[in-house]
């Protein structure tokens, strides 16, 4: 095992990287430069994080993400690597004492805002240091042509030129066009740099445009549909959050709101409000959500029309962080153009309206389109090899083209056909997503080979399919039983691969926690431990963790160790207290059963 790899386990607890990380990590770690883009919530930090554990010297984060340094830091000190940050928020004292801990060899990494490069005492006191690496995140900021220009970002390049012994620069970004990225890399002034442009799909994120609808009562049904659940709700304008914000809230919705008009101390509020899960809805305009690692988003709704494709992907990518399914909804309505129009015309430098209007077109030509809306992204990203249906958005879930389920249908056959045609649908389908309940344990229905073979899809789903299959003549109810199955020479056919089940199915994946009391009791175990700490929620355990813990019940400190996200520093922390709580459900189970 490699030293990346085992970095990536022991602190980040995680037995594999994800697509490109490795040759990241290691084109860093033999000293060249790297300008990288990746998804959002595709993992970008670690690119950075490991090579600046294992280099020597110190690693400088530029990060725009002022108000968010501190979660940054906090989620990086809490895995077991000694970071700190540098910002607006910190006196010329406490930036003396930074570096100078950092001399001592206290830190690995130090956060920084690209505005503090513009003073002459912050950049001679950084200079003192001995940096291995310059990460850079949000790269395309240091371009015009992007859709997020910063002018600070055009002060990293003298910077760099000014130390006496030029670090590894490493550029990051999650939006970035072609042209964009050859602009960024230049005015960084990389050098022979490794380019890795990840694709920018993200599956779990299903992509929905509603044309000419009523809003309100539409971001109601969504809210209903999502209860308990945390969302996002774009605005384009502030009034349009405070009238949402308070419509919401005269309703009894638990809501909370962002904006720039707002004072600090009131977005730091409701900011804590939402990442702590104290409020399940955030209201905001674009002003939210830059570098957000709140990973249990599971809707995003634009309540008014992004002004480019670039700001779309990237405020959708909040959703869905763990890997969990995300639904995001687009509410389009013409009326919204001509506003957005006048804004770029009159907030907008002259040389960059024509930019922005054109960004715009392709915002209006994606709502219009009348193909696959994923589809379209990607092929404005530049992406090239990608199918033109994605299954996943709702121009391909309203077409009138049916999907091959035929793979389902034969797990779904051969489930029937290794339980000897005894059981009803519901057992069928325990069986199926790998449920462990009394009927399945007490009857060994757990070493079937088709046990867990269909645990990614939702129970609805899985019986909708049986349902198809039913009214298709592809399987039979047995006579005088409720829902016990059958097969049938269709069904043979089927499982011998010669014939194919066509069908227009959606996969909503309501319920992929099999153990859902187990999961809330987790979920009551990382509150508690988020209070205490005074750390928010995700940086304990992401949903997806707490999913899994809950599926697979680990019973040792060994067992923990499996779960993706939990590292040694959180086992060491936290590991007694979960293990605790699982075996304490399972012991109230086995007494009830």
């Amino acid at each position: 095992m490699d030293n990346s790899l085992k970095v990536l386990k022991k602190v980040f607890g995680f037995s594999s990287f994800r697509e490109g990380q490795r040759e990241i990590i290691q084109t860093i770690l033999s000293g060249r430069d790297v300008f990288a883009v990746m998804p959002t919530g595709g993992g970008k930090s670690v690119c950075y994080q490991i090579p600046a554990v294992l280099m020597g010297g110190i690693t400088l984060v530029i990060s725009p993400l002022i108000s968010l340094m501190k979660d940054q830091v906090d989620s990086i000190n809490n895995v077991g690597i000694n970071a700190a940050f540098i910002n607006s928020t910190i006196n010329k004292n406490e930036i003396v004492e930074i570096i100078e801990d950092a001399l001592i060899g206290k830190y690995k990494l130090i956060y920084i805002a690209p505005e503090r490069l513009e003073l002459d005492y912050c950049v001679k006191l950084i200079r003192n240091l001995n940096i291995s690496q310059i990460a850079v995140d949000e790269a395309h900021c240091v371009s015009q042509w992007g859709h997020d220009f910063r002018q600070s970002y055009r002060f990293i390049l003298p910077f760099v030129n000014s130390l006496s012994k030029r670090p590894v620069i490493t550029a990051f970004t999650a939006t970035a066009t072609e042209e964009v990225r050859a602009d960024s890399m230049k005015l960084l002034g990389l050098k022979d740099p490794y380019v890795h442009i990840s694709s920018f799909n993200r599956d779990n994120l299903s992509m929905n445009i509603h044309k000419e609808v009523d809003k309100l009562e539409f971001v109601k049904d969504i809210i209903r549909e999502h209860e308990d659940q945390s969302g996002i709700i774009y605005c384009s304008r502030r009034k349009d959050v405070d009238g949402l914000y308070d419509y919401l809230r005269e309703r009894g919705y638990s809501a909370a709101k962002y904006h720039g008009g707002l004072k600090d101390e009131e977005k730091e509020f409701f900011q804590d409000e939402f990442l702590f899960d104290r409020k399940d809805i955030m209201i905001a305009t674009n002003a939210f959500g830059m570098g957000i690692d709140k990973s249990n988003v599971r809707y995003i709704v634009h309540f008014s029309l992004p002004k480019n494709i670039e700001n779309y992907y990237q405020e959708i990518g909040r959703g869905g962080r763990d890997g969990e399914k995300c639904q995001c909804h687009l509410l389009y309505s013409r009326e919204d153009i001509p506003s957005l129009e006048y804004m770029i015309n009159t907030s907008t430098l002259l040389n960059r309206r024509e930019i922005e209007l054109r960004k715009l077109q392709a915002m209006v030509d994606f709502c219009e389109s009348h193909n696959c809306y994923r589809y379209f992204i990607l092929k404005y990203f530049g992406e090239s090899d990608i199918k033109e249906y994605c299954n996943n958005c709702s121009n391909c879930l309203n077409n009138d083209e049916l999907r091959d389920i035929t793979v389902e249908a034969q797990k779904i056959l051969s489930c029937v056909y290794r339980t000897k045609e005894r059981y009803g649908i519901s057992v069928m389908v325990d069986i199926l997503r790998g449920y462990s309940g009394p009927k399945i344990l007490d009857n060994k229905l757990n070493e079937l080979s088709t046990y867990g073979i269909m645990k990614e899809y939702s129970t609805k789903f899985i019986k909708d399919i049986v349902q198809t299959l039913i009214d298709e003549g592809f399987v039979d109810k047995k006579e005088g039983t409720y829902s016990m199955l059958k097969l049938n020479k269709k069904s043979i056919d089927i499982l011998k691969g010669k014939e194919k089940v066509m069908a227009k199915l959606k996969d909503t994946n309501d319920d992929t926690v099999l153990d859902e009391e187990l999961f809330k009791k987790l979920r009551i175990l990382r509150r508690d431990l988020s209070q205490s700490e005074n750390v928010k929620p995700y940086i304990i355990f992401s949903d997806s963790t707490l999913i899994q813990i809950a599926n697979l019940r680990p019973q040792t400190k060994e067992e923990l160790k499996e779960i993706r996200g939990v590292g040694e520093k959180k086992i060491d922390r936290y590991g007694e207290r979960v293990l605790r709580v699982v075996h304490n459900h399972i012991l109230m189970k086995s007494k009830v059963n």
